[in-house]
């Protein structure tokens, strides 16, 4: 019998954590036929929805959906080749946080310019202005409703900049304001803006964009952003010698895969998490990461549904007693 340990937990995380011991073996064993038949019924495996972490020249797109539900929206993107976006942006209804995957990108707004470096967060405030030139870039973009609350030191903030990067010339931008979550074909109204003026507004801006950027102890989880319903959070793992099981009440994990190779154990199946996998842990499913190596990952917990709307490119495996077997032994320590 291999005994490993739980943790059942539920944000706001204002009060002790239960943790408790488990028979491992059984943690994953169904109810036989006879007994309670109603909890043997199907639940769907997890799965994973891949995009690239690395980039490849291309024109200008839309955004790519991977998550939406009625507190949350998450978004891929990458700009074309030392390119930006041909319109300004300004959320109705959100704010709106960045994560810079891959290249550098200059964040222009009225509240400042901001010079994103891998790893970096960023949050707009609803309503401001916003425009992207991409240095061979990659981005994930989550739209969440506040008011919303830092819960790490920032590591810079926007400046007002004019010219904002190398080769900008002020020429008259479309305008577009965006109602539900930033999503498509929810635009409010269109308009054309001086761009030399919106951006000008930075040299007296009061609310100064803060650029966060994760760096705490191995083996915990920082919590960057915390909105009411939804908590963005980042966590970074060494080698891992023992398992340690977690269940979150109340609340769905979105889990975004930045560095390194995690294999996620859970009740709903096994599967290996690679840089740019994107995965959702429903509430309730205990779960534990594997890992051989460094890792990072972002959690997003959002206590609204938020189903993927990509197509999976994998599936779990779901016989987690197999997996056990054959490779519980290499991957637990002497209990302690």
């Amino acid at each position: 019998m291999q005994v490993v340990t739980e943790v059942i937990s539920s944000i706001p995380f204002d009060r002790p954590d239960r943790v408790i011991e488990r028979d491992e073996a059984r943690l994953f064993e169904m109810p036989g036929p006879r007994v309670m038949r109603f909890l043997t019924a199907d639940l769907p495996p997890l799965a994973v929805y891949s995009l690239p972490v690395r980039y490849e020249p291309v024109e200008f797109a839309p955004p790519r959906g991977v998550f939406e539900g009625p507190a949350l929206r998450l978004e891929w993107q990458t700009m074309s080749r030392n390119g930006r976006q041909p319109f300004y942006h300004r959320n109705a209804d959100v704010d709106e946080i960045g994560y810079q995957v891959y290249g550098e990108r200059t964040l222009m707004t009225e509240c400042g310019t901001v010079e994103f470096q891998v790893g970096q967060f960023a949050r707009i405030p609803v309503g401001a202005a916003h425009d992207n030139y991409g240095h061979d870039d990659i981005h994930i973009l989550f739209y969440m409703h506040g008011p919303i609350k830092t819960g790490i030191a920032p590591v810079g903030w926007s400046a007002h900049r004019v010219p904002p990067y190398v080769g900008w010339q002020a020429k008259p931008m479309v305008e577009t304001l965006t109602n539900c979550l930033g999503g498509p074909h929810c635009d409010l109204a269109y308009s054309m803006i001086d761009e030399e003026l919106l951006l000008g507004a930075g040299a007296h801006a009061s609310d100064l964009l803060e650029v966060l950027e994760p760096s705490g102890p191995e083996g915990t989880t920082e919590w960057i952003y915390r909105a009411p319903k939804v908590w963005i959070g980042h966590t970074r793992l060494g080698c891992t010698l023992k398992r340690r099981y977690e269940r979150k009440l109340c609340v769905d994990e979105i889990q975004y895969q930045v560095e390194g190779t995690r294999t996620i154990i859970s009740q709903r199946g096994v599967i290996t998490m690679h840089p740019g996998d994107f995965t959702c842990i429903p509430k309730g499913c205990a779960h534990a990461s594997i890992t051989e190596g460094p890792s990072k990952h972002i959690s997003v917990l959002t206590s609204e549904p938020t189903p993927a709307i990509r197509k999976a490119g994998r599936i779990a495996e779901i016989d987690v007693g197999a997996w056990l077997a054959a490779h519980g032994e290499r991957t637990v320590a002497p209990s302690d």
